[in-house]
């Protein structure tokens, strides 16, 4: 249940929310790491490859796993041979690549077992991508290859939760998209949205909208092995 309440310590005036949960659930690309420059920079020049609107296909490519993007915008090419190509041009890509601001200091307070990954993205990229930006590589990553169906589909989310063992309606995700929003209402978690990739308007079907990981603050309740986690969240309103 979320508590609204006046937020004396923050300069802006924004609302404080606080919600208990047993984990955090994130995705990667735009929440935990900055890859916007590595995905424009791959997509658009397969886009251009093929002849494609570069626009439109990264208006759908953002939060999807990149084989549903490639069915979708290109159907008359062979989807494995393409991904295999994106996958390995992106495994090795850093063009911007950097750990998203406060990402660090919030993996950091959180106890070992109480956070996972769920990423559209392949397995050699997310990993990548974590150790490029100097964050941890968790021991739960559900990652595109480890789904049947990807975002906003909560096959990703559940199979996290299954492997924390814990109830999927005590996990919190934090998104940037709207399909990652989606999928992890269809898994009856909470979303929180990272104002980072969308603007806040987009993403008012999340349960709070925050411009960065640092308006979000976690606090252990009872230690470090407890099980409940005290989210402190900054909220903002969805058209700001």
């Amino acid at each position: 249940m979320w508590i609204t309440q006046p937020d004396d310590q923050s300069a802006r005036g924004l609302p404080a929310a606080r919600l208990a949960c047993d984990a955090l659930l994130f995705d990667l690309d735009g929440v935990l790491v900055d890859s916007t420059a590595c995905v424009e920079e791959s997509w658009r020049a397969w886009a251009t490859r093929h002849g494609l609107d570069a626009d439109t296909v990264m208006g759908v490519a953002h939060g999807r796993r990149a084989v549903d993007t490639l069915r979708d915008v290109a159907p008359e090419l062979d989807p494995a041979a393409e991904l295999t190509a994106l996958t390995a041009h992106e495994a090795h890509a850093t063009e911007g690549l950097c750990a998203m601001p406060g990402a660090r200091e919030l993996l950091g307070s959180l106890p070992r077992g109480r956070w996972a990954v769920v990423t559209s993205g392949a397995r050699a990229v997310a990993e990548h991508r974590l150790r490029h930006a100097g964050l941890p590589v968790p021991p739960v990553m559900i990652c595109a290859e480890d789904v049947m169906h990807g975002k906003p589909d909560p096959e990703g989310y559940l199979a996290a939760a299954a492997q924390l063992g814990l109830d999927p309606m005590n996990c919190v995700v934090v998104e940037d998209a709207p399909p990652g929003i989606e999928a992890a209402h269809a898994a009856g978690m909470r979303a929180i949205a990272v104002a980072t990739t969308f603007p806040p308007a987009a993403l008012i079907a999340a349960d709070a909208v925050i411009r960065a990981l640092s308006g979000l603050v976690v606090r252990v309740d009872g230690g470090p092995d407890a099980e409940r986690l005290d989210l402190e969240l900054r909220t903002i309103a969805p058209s700001a």
